[in-house]
């Protein structure tokens, strides 16, 4: 009897579907020798409970899931009904993934102790980042990060377990609906993309090593409440617009993070008079990007330090954010250091 070995046929009449995030973890594995498969199949947990809620956006005009939900969260924003059901489809996967001894939820207003002390991960998660551009219509996402808990396991969690800086991150990630879907992720080596394909049920490499463009033509900012910038981000926007910078701004963070994580830009939540802490949750949205961004070649920062570096004080605890484009990046942060004073207007 012969053998024949196998030899791939690049002119076979069936192409590659490409590497599935399953077995792209698989493969990476070997990178963090401490975690013996857990890390790993967290990420797997967070991609199921992503299937789960890019259906549920999908369907939400013809289910009735679409709208408010008739309640506020702790940020004293309006609930719409996906948020509450991305919180309760992420929150359910990573309880019975059994990784995870701890959430911090943006839907929620404590920690979620998930009484599972034997868990050897803390969770902090935006659910539904930009729900409320969901009856329009336009790309919506989720932001997460992960760390590891810092007291033995087997105790209960403490709230050291909590409040650790960005930079003790060991992965974080996004998932964006929108015309495809896709979840984007780094554990501290390198950053890839993953194009969900409907039809198979699965996630496909298809963004691999993404880095971001040193430097671009793209500025994201809020110019309705530009009566209330610093003098220096004032005539930084000014700048822009003299450099015939385009002026893109969404409204959902990912999606804004995305384009300019493609295609170089800078995107700007700053303190304003109303928000003198600025807006964005550190725990839960900035520290995420901040570290896929970092990893990518892009950099994040307050307006005066680096956003990985900074030691949370409390739950929803929130930050400005200049993130982008190394180059738009410091030079946003040099014409703001100039001048900090807050115009008085709203």
């Amino acid at each position: 009897m012969k053998i024949k070995p196998y030899i791939p046929n690049d002119n076979s009449l069936a192409y590659s579907v490409g590497v599935t995030l399953d077995r792209f973890i698989k493969k990476k594995q070997d990178d963090f020798p401490f975690a013996s498969g857990e890390l790993s199949q967290l990420l797997r947990d967070i991609a199921l409970a992503a299937k789960i809620v890019n259906r549920e956006t999908n369907r939400a005009g013809l289910a009735n899931i679409g709208g408010a939900f008739g309640q506020t969260n702790v940020q004293g924003e309006e609930q719409q009904k996906l948020d509450v059901i991305a919180n309760i489809r992420f929150t359910r996967a990573l309880t019975k993934g059994g990784e995870v001894c701890a959430i911090v939820s943006e839907e929620d207003d404590e920690v979620i102790d998930l009484q599972n002390n034997s868990g050897k991960y803390v969770v902090a998660i935006d659910p539904l980042d930009g729900s409320s551009n969901i009856d329009v219509n336009i790309s919506i996402g989720t932001i997460f990060s992960i760390y590891r808990r810092v007291t033995p396991v087997g105790s209960p969690i403490q709230l050291d377990d909590i409040m650790q800086p960005g930079r003790q991150q060991v992965a974080a990630g996004y998932v964006l609906y929108g015309s495809s879907t896709m979840l984007v992720y780094t554990t501290g080596c390198g950053v890839n993309g993953f194009t969900y394909e409907q039809s198979l049920g699965e996630f496909f490499l298809s963004h691999p090593d993404m880095k971001a463009p040193s430097s671009g033509n793209i500025y994201s900012i809020n110019e309705g409440i530009s009566n209330s910038f610093s003098e220096g981000l004032a005539k930084y926007i000014a700048h822009c617009k003299s450099k015939n910078y385009s002026a893109r701004y969404i409204g959902s963070l990912v999606a804004d993070f995305h384009r300019n994580l493609l295609k170089g830009g800078i995107y700007i939540y700053p303190e304003t008079k109303k928000n003198p802490s600025g807006k964005l949750r550190l725990l839960y949205e900035a520290n995420a990007l901040a570290y896929i961004a970092e990893q990518a070649g892009a950099e994040a920062n307050d307006g005066v330090q680096r956003i990985l570096d900074i030691q949370p004080t409390s739950l929803h605890q929130r930050t400005p954010l200049y993130i982008g484009s190394k180059v738009m990046v410091n030079e946003a942060l040099e014409f703001i250091s100039k001048k900090s004073i807050i115009h008085e207007n709203q």
